[in-house]
């Protein structure tokens, strides 16, 4: 019973709609009505106000890191160890990308996903980040980079943790994570993916 309550914080937490609550302080549209009509911050970037993004993305990597320091902090109280955590990583994550408060249209999961890595480990978050610099600078696809980012975030887990359920965490996390990215990389394929910072009107 426990361990649901965990779950079910973490989910809410995740669910927490960063990119609407940013763009309704600074009167923006709804992200969900241009661009991408993804709530998350790569798609407010395309509104034009950068500070707006920039507190999207931080309110998204944020409470996946919260969820987990918070999980990390009262799990060893009620006996509980690292299924807690691999448990509450999910949980914030899906929160985030079906959230109960937009019903269940949530964003891609990229910012919460790095703040979860942070949270399980500062090395495999720091990892995971410089992955998707290097492949942004090179290619100014921000859908590529978080591709990339995800197919190696398990790697690295792997030869931080070894065989374990947070290593199992990340790879069922990074999996969704592509899974999100579908039409992104039939764009990439195709040709027609936007790149970072090119703007489209709202609508």
């Amino acid at each position: 019973m426990t361990l649901l309550i965990f779950i079910f914080i973490a989910y809410l937490i995740g669910s927490i709609p960063f990119a609407l609550i940013s763009s309704w302080i600074f009167k923006l549209p709804d992200p969900r009505t241009y661009g991408s009509k993804n709530p998350g911050a790569t798609n407010v970037l395309r509104s034009g106000k950068k500070i707006a993004a920039v507190l999207t993305l931080l309110g998204d990597a944020g409470k996946g890191w919260l969820a987990i320091v918070l999980a990390q902090s009262f799990a060893p109280a009620w006996n509980m160890g690292d299924e807690a955590i691999a448990a509450v990583a999910l949980a914030v994550f899906i929160g985030h990308v079906f959230p109960v408060f937009l019903h269940f249209h949530g964003g891609k999961g990229v910012a919460t996903a790095v703040g979860v890595l942070l949270g399980l480990n500062p090395m495999l978050g720091l990892l995971a980040i410089v992955t998707w610099i290097t492949v942004a600078a090179a290619s100014r696809y921000s859908s590529l980079s978080a591709l990339i980012a995800a197919t190696l975030a398990p790697v690295y887990a792997y030869f931080i943790f070894g065989f374990a359920l947070n290593t199992l965490a990340v790879l069922l996390m990074a999996s969704m994570l592509i899974w999100r990215h579908q039409a992104n990389i039939a764009n990439l394929i195709a040709g027609k993916e936007s790149r970072i910072g090119q703007k489209k009107p709202p609508v």
